[in-house]
């Protein structure tokens, strides 16, 4: 018989602990299994008197979790998500994905970076916070999201600013090594197909096998990214459309030519593009390659993560940069982040200025024995207190949304 743990235990309140707590909660998406992870923080919040609630929206089988601690203004936001990508194959990882392992330093686990850790921060932070707010020290208030479904673009993050959890400012917690990210590049995901028409492999002439036509349209969706490239944004980097699943016939009868092949194209959007143009773009591509190869190819826009940007001079921007630096010595140049974020959701859903930053490597998300330095943790945790102050000592109309 083993003793329970005591609440201490349980809800610890020392980050390395907190985060490895977190890690061993396995929140795969797909499918989609946050409850547990939600159930967690919560009661943390509400062994440690912070007021929370479960949010049902937008799935109520998947809820997600909002705290608040004051009621002042300016109110910050800090978002980060429960869900993890899978841990693939577990005979690969060194480290069991979802045994929080500390080891030389590291945090190791899915989510010990992307994003878990950060969940953990803007916990602690609003634990760290709590009693100046209450006592009036601190004039703003803070709110905090553990959101669902961002791994799979799901408005987790919308239904929670919808519900109200909402405020003047935002932080997307996800790993920056603690550079703020003013802009993010968008991205969209469509599907290209073209039928072919089954026959018995045996005597292929008698029908049409659509994996003839591979060649030609990579060839099209290559000159494509080529012409792409040359497009550039100063923070985020260049446009880029490739080539990330391919599929033709089926398992159940190998000798058979294929009914249809399909591809789906990663298409990289900047700041400056709009989706319509996009669009036309992938059309053209079509349809140019129908009258060329008269294939009858279509294609159809599967998944859409918009592109965000908030002024590089913002006043939360500059507050994060200024402490990031002294305490971590990020750069405080001007920056965007070529990945899609729930920041999307802040800046083009809400109308409320944010930014993605958080501690951890990019580089190290959705990797086999993705890990955290924990150094790099617990000084990013300093960083985001000290900003988080700093933040809620200003005046709220310094961080006035735009018109």
């Amino acid at each position: 018989m083993t003793d329970e743990p005591d609440g201490a235990e349980r809800y610890p309140t020392d980050l390395p602990s907190l985060a490895a707590t977190l890690v061993r909660i396995e929140s795969e998406n797909p499918t989609g299994n946050e409850r547990e992870s939600a159930e967690y923080v919560h009661d943390w919040f509400t062994h440690h008197d912070i007021d929370s609630a479960m949010v049902d929206d937008p799935d109520p089988d998947r809820p997600q979790v909002g705290a608040t601690v004051g009621t002042g203004g300016p109110t910050l936001v800090l978002n980060g998500h429960l869900d993890v990508v899978p841990a693939g194959d577990r005979d690969e990882w060194t480290y069991p994905p979802y045994g929080g392992v500390v080891e030389d330093g590291r945090l190791y686990g899915r989510g010990s970076v992307d994003m878990k850790t950060g969940v953990a921060a803007a916990m602690l932070t609003a634990l760290d916070l709590r009693p100046n707010i209450e006592d009036g020290e601190l004039d703003g208030s803070l709110v905090v999201h553990a959101a669902m479904g961002e791994e799979t673009a799901e408005p987790g993050t919308r239904a929670l600013l919808d519900a109200g959890f909402d405020g003047d400012v935002g932080v997307v917690l996800e790993p920056t090594r603690c550079r703020v990210a003013t802009s993010e590049k968008g991205m969209a995901w469509y599907e290209i197909s073209w039928p072919g028409e089954p026959a018995h492999a045996s005597d292929p002439d008698q029908g049409t096998n659509p994996i003839d036509h591979v060649r030609p349209v990579l060839a099209a969706l290559d000159d494509y990214d080529a012409r792409l490239r040359d497009r550039s944004d100063p923070l985020c980097g260049r446009a880029y459309a490739t080539v990330t699943q391919m599929g033709a016939g089926t398992d159940s009868n190998k000798g058979v030519l294929a009914e249809r092949t399909f591809l789906t194209l990663d298409r990289r959007i900047l700041p400056a593009e709009t989706l319509g143009e996009v669009d036309d773009e992938i059309a053209t591509v079509v349809d140019e390659l129908n009258r060329e190869y008269d294939i009858g190819a279509t294609w159809e826009r599967a998944e859409t993560y918009s592109s965000a940007e908030i002024p590089t001079d913002h006043r939360l921007a500059e507050i994060f940069r200024e402490h990031s630096a002294a305490v971590v010595d990020a750069s405080p140049e001007p920056w965007g982040i070529r990945a899609s974020t729930d920041v999307r959701e802040f800046v083009n859903h809400a109308g409320t200025p944010a930014i993605t930053w958080g501690p951890g490597s990019l580089s190290q998300a959705h990797t086999v024995d993705e890990y955290i330095d924990l150094d790099d943790a617990t000084s990013g945790l300093e960083t985001l207190q000290r900003a988080a102050r700093a933040v809620l000592t200003t005046e709220a109309a310094e961080f006035a949304r735009p018109e």
